[in-house]
């Protein structure tokens, strides 16, 4: 279809979700899963999405740091899927309902029976569940830092259609800390879900139904990755942003199936990096771009003091796949805009603070495990690609069990030609370090030899993580502490094509 007009529609904010009842004990919220129409661009048709509580992206839920809430998350999706499934992916077979779902809260510290396992999915109305845990009202105790968090669909088989159809919304956990540095908030804090899509000219969703090679006899199948040729912030395609001239905190959430986003502003200004995924950094840092892969966030103050009328276009150039795929073109390089024309409203007293909060390194000798686990690229049995952890499907046997309390170092070793988000559930983690090895000589030996110096992580990602990139020819090596809670967890690549199918492992979290 043909290039949508850029920045001819304003930025949609989502909207608080409140909460049903609320007393000194607990907060208690319902959250419904529907399919309903949405203007996604001034120049397109409606397009039928779904979202929860009727809103793509869904409402953000705010909670406080120790909050005890619980969610009542109900699907009330039609019998019919939006999207083409493939009953040849693992967990999306015909002997379960095209439409189910469950919620999983990114980078909530929860519960197992809380976190939303792929297997743990429900119908409409509760009416089938799956083989796992049968519960649909989740407990979230947040025991994490201030940070930006979000909710999502992860149904084993069918996420990355569930998200894309438009299950994803922000859950931001906020405490008197953080309250106290004065950083810009109310109206000028704005959570940014950006996203790519395509658009058939009826307006509607577009997702592959075949591979480019597609194989005889198969109506639909797994691609290796989508990415769609257009780009969305918070539901609308290239939106603009009215701003006074004075500092904004945006929460940056690359919420995409495949893409990456390297994020840059074309005037040129340093965005400041005041978090990343699990809570806010020792100190702020001055950078002039963000790598964020799927999944990934991060924090930023933009000051737009002393820029009145200016336009200022936020930008990508990460190419898909990354890092050695095509390049961005005309409609994958602008995001959004901030055009500087509001008036300030009243003094700017908020600040970028000279610290935020202390930052403990986790030290490689309080490690009492390392593990060794690979990103694999292979084929399946009709010839499609087939990505691996560790060289295991999701239904062999676990292999990770780390005890809780453990602290563990994991080494990802990427075999595969793609850059990986690898994301683990419940724990919060560090990275320690990439460093390049040699492929060739893993494949004929299985022992790494190093071809470089270990490289430190990138300065946005010098905080709390919940999801790393781990880069091709590279060892990335990640240390956490597993708990506080026991259970069945999982881990995986957040490339949801490679999620879907197979690139996910379970694991198990022992006394």
């Amino acid at each position: 279809m043909k290039n949508l007009s850029k920045f001819v529609d304003e930025l949609p904010i989502p909207p608080i979700l409140k909460p049903r009842w609320k007393d000194s004990s607990c907060t208690y919220y319902e959250v419904k899963m529907t399919e309903f129409k949405q203007s996604l661009h001034r120049e397109l048709n409606d397009t039928t999405v779904w979202g929860y509580e009727c809103s793509y992206p869904g409402p953000t839920i705010e909670v406080e740091s120790n909050e005890n809430v619980y969610i009542k998350w109900i699907n009330d999706l039609p019998d019919k899927h939006l999207l083409p499934i493939d009953y040849t992916v693992h967990g999306a077979h015909k002997d379960v309902p095209d439409v189910r779902a469950v919620v999983h809260v990114h980078g909530a510290c929860v519960e197992w029976e809380s976190d939303g396992y792929p297997e743990a999915w429900f119908t409409k109305g509760f009416e089938k569940v799956g083989p796992y845990f049968k519960k649909q009202v989740y407990h979230y105790t947040n025991c994490d830092h201030a940070c930006t968090l979000w909710y999502h669909d992860h149904t084993l088989g069918i996420t990355r259609l569930n998200m894309y159809a438009g299950l994803a919304g922000f859950y931001l956990v906020r405490n008197q800390q953080e309250r106290s540095l004065n950083l810009p908030s109310g109206r000028y804090d704005i959570p940014l879900l950006i996203q790519d899509k395509t658009f058939h000219p009826d307006g509607s969703l577009f997702y592959p139904k075949q591979p480019e090679k597609p194989v005889p006899g198969l109506e639909t199948s797994i691609v290796p990755e989508f990415f769609g040729d257009t780009l969305l912030v918070n539901g609308k395609v290239y939106p603009f942003l009215k701003v006074e001239p004075r500092k904004y905190r945006f929460r940056l959430l690359n919420a995409s199936n495949s893409r990456f986003f390297r994020i840059k502003l074309d005037s040129g200004q340093r965005m400041y990096l005041i978090a990343t995924e699990r809570g806010l950094m020792q100190q702020p840092i001055g950078v002039n771009e963000i790598l964020l892969s799927p999944a990934e966030r991060a924090e930023v103050i933009i000051d737009f003091t002393n820029l009145e009328g200016r336009k200022i276009i936020m930008t990508n150039d990460a190419p898909a796949p990354f890092p050695s795929g095509k390049p961005v073109d005309e409609q994958t390089r602008s995001v959004m805009q901030f055009r500087v024309t509001l008036p300030l409203s009243s003094v700017d007293t908020s600040v970028i603070p000279a610290s935020m909060m202390p930052f403990p390194f986790m030290h490689e000798q309080s490690a009492s495990k390392e593990r060794y686990l690979t990103l694999n690229d292979s084929m399946d049995q009709m010839g499609r690609p087939l990505m691996l952890l560790d060289n295991k499907q999701w239904d062999d046997p676990i292999s990770e069990n780390p005890k809780l309390g453990s602290t563990e170092i994991w080494y990802l070793i990427n075999l595969s030609q793609d850059s990986h988000p690898i994301h683990l559930h419940l724990v919060e983690f560090q990275i320690l370090d990439r460093r390049g090895f040699d492929v060739d000589k893993y494949n004929q030996e299985k022992t790494i030899h190093y071809t470089g110096p270990a490289i430190p992580p990138e300065h946005h990602e010098r905080g709390w993580k919940d999801t790393v990139r781990a880069d091709p020819n590279q060892v990335t090596r990640i240390i956490m502490n597993f708990g506080p809670f026991t259970g069945l967890y999982v881990w995986h690549c957040h490339m949801l094509e490679h999620e879907d199918y197979e690139m996910m492992r379970p694991f198990i979290v022992i006394r």
